[in-house]
C-alpha cells in the first residue's frame, strides 16, 4: 500500500485543530503527523519535518497562515499549502493563492471540501471552495475589462509582521528579537506603518490590522 500523506496542521484553536485532526485521520491516504498553535511554529515544523502538506488558518498569533506560507514556499518550495479559514473573503483568496497556496477552504464546509481539497494540493491541482469560483472569475473579468488593478498591497510583507505583533502588545525589543533585526529597524518600520496608513498611535495601528484580519478581536 501507498503511504498516507504526511499533513502538518496549523491553527491557533486546540478543538478546531481536534476536529480537522478527526476529518483528516479517518481517509486512508491522509493522516496528521504535526500540528502549530500559531505561524511561527508552523514554518519551523513545515522546516524541519518530513510532511507532504500543510494545512493552515488565516488569523494565527506570531505570524499569519498568509505569512507563513509565504515563507514556507521560499524554504520548502515544493511543499504544497493549503488555506483553512473562516473568512469568505475575495481578496485573502487572491492573497493566498498569490502567496503560494494550492487551495483555500472555509472552516464552514470542511467537513464536506477539505479532503477533496487535500488530495488535490497533493495531485498538485489547484482547489477553490464550490460556490467562490464564479464569483471570483466574474469579479477578476470586471477589474480587467475596466482597467482597473487589482488591490495592491498597502504595506510590505516586513511591515506586516511588525503590524501584526504590534498588535499583539509587543515591545520594540521584543518584536526585534522576534524578527532578529534592532529595535532602531522596528521603530522605523512602525513610523512607517503610521505614515503608510494615515494612524497616528498603537491603537489605530491594532484596529487597523483586527479590520484586515492580521489579528481577531
Amino acid at each position: 500500500m501507498t503511504k498516507p500523506a504526511r499533513i502538518l496542521l496549523a491553527d491557533d484553536h486546540a478543538l478546531v485543530r481536534r476536529g480537522v485532526r478527526l476529518i483528516l485521520d479517518a481517509e486512508p491516504d491522509l493522516t496528521v503527523v504535526a500540528e502549530a498553535a500559531d505561524g511561527a511554529e508552523a514554518v519551523a515544523h513545515a522546516r524541519d519535518l518530513d510532511i507532504d502538506l500543510a494545512i493552515l488558518d488565516i488569523a494565527m498569533p506570531r505570524r499569519t497562515g498568509l505569512q507563513a506560507v509565504r515563507e514556507i514556499a521560499r524554504l520548502r518550495p515544493e511543499l504544497r499549502t493549503l488555506m483553512l479559514t473562516m473568512y469568505d473573503n475575495e481578496q485573502y483568496f487572491f492573497e493566498a493563492l498569490k502567496a503560494g497556496a494550492s487551495g483555500y477552504v472555509l472552516k464552514s464546509v470542511a467537513d464536506r471540501d477539505l479532503v477533496e481539497a487535500c488530495r488535490a494540493a497533493l495531485r498538485d491541482e489547484p482547489f477553490i471552495y464550490p460556490g467562490v469560483e464564479t464569483t471570483l472569475i466574474r469579479n477578476y473579468l470586471d477589474h480587467a475589462r475596466s482597467g482597473d488593478p487589482l488591490p495592491a498591497r498597502p504595506i510590505t510583507e516586513r511591515e506586516e509582521e511588525i503590524l501584526k505583533l504590534v498588535a499583539e502588545g509587543h515591545t520594540s525589543k521584543e518584536i526585534g528579537d522576534l524578527l532578529v533585526i534592532s529595535v532602531k529597524t522596528v521603530e522605523r518600520h512602525r513610523a512607517n506603518l503610521l505614515q503608510k496608513l494615515g494612524l497616528r498611535d498603537r491603537l489605530e495601528l491594532t484596529r487597523y490590522a483586527i479590520r484586515v484580519g492580521l489579528i481577531e478581536p
